[in-house]
């Protein structure tokens, strides 16, 4: 599914800025959390306050744009591996994306559950769907079990994603508890798991 700019329509300077402050918010937010200060988020996409509120009326609304667009990511990287690799791969390579953002979030997601952040955009059923995309495919070429489930995956990998989210004196478990997970849903075959660097 191709992403439909928001700032389509602006002027060129106009949307300039709107990328820049989104791009400013999207770095912000993932180093200091959802509450981060907007003020900083303009200072750095080098634009006044009065900018980003014209683009963003609101927290929310840049939350709402913000998670939009990393979740629109993840769509259009399900899209990618599944037109480009075979479907074990494909299922392989977008869990770990999705652990990356899940470990990114930084709240953002747990914002989006209590208080919708863009009322127009689901962005649940919007990571369902490409969860549910990538692992029919895979059991649709028979190597991953037939009783998993699209929700249950997504609910393993954001556990994964809650209790390393904290950097212990193990930065390779999140990686080593997705293989389990993986392991799992190839519990009847053999894992396709590729050998990390």
């Amino acid at each position: 599914m191709t992403r439909i700019d928001e700032g389509a329509g602006m002027r060129a300077d106009a949307q300039r800025n709107y990328q820049r402050v989104l791009s400013a918010a999207a770095e912000t937010f993932a180093e200091e959390g959802p509450d981060a200060s907007l003020n900083e988020i303009a200072r750095r996409a080098n634009v006044g306050p009065g900018t980003l509120y014209r683009h963003f009326p609101s927290r929310q609304a840049l939350l709402g744009a913000v998670l939009r667009e990393r979740i629109e990511a993840l769509r259009a990287r399900a899209d990618e591996l599944m037109s480009a690799t075979d479907p074990d791969d494909a299922l392989r390579e977008w869990l770990r994306a999705f652990l990356t953002h899940a470990r990114t979030d930084h709240g953002l997601g747990g914002v989006a559950l209590t208080d919708p952040v863009d009322p127009g955009f689901d962005c649940h059923a919007a990571i369902h769907e490409a969860a549910h995309a990538v692992l029919a495919r895979a059991q649709r070429a028979g190597s991953v079990r037939e009783d998993a489930r699209a929700g249950d995956v997504i609910q393993l990998v954001v556990g994964i994603a809650l209790t390393t989210a904290r950097h212990g004196p193990d930065p390779d478990r999140p990686e080593r508890l997705l293989d389990l997970v993986l392991d799992a849903l190839y519990e009847k075959h053999s894992s396709p798991r590729a050998t990390r660097p």
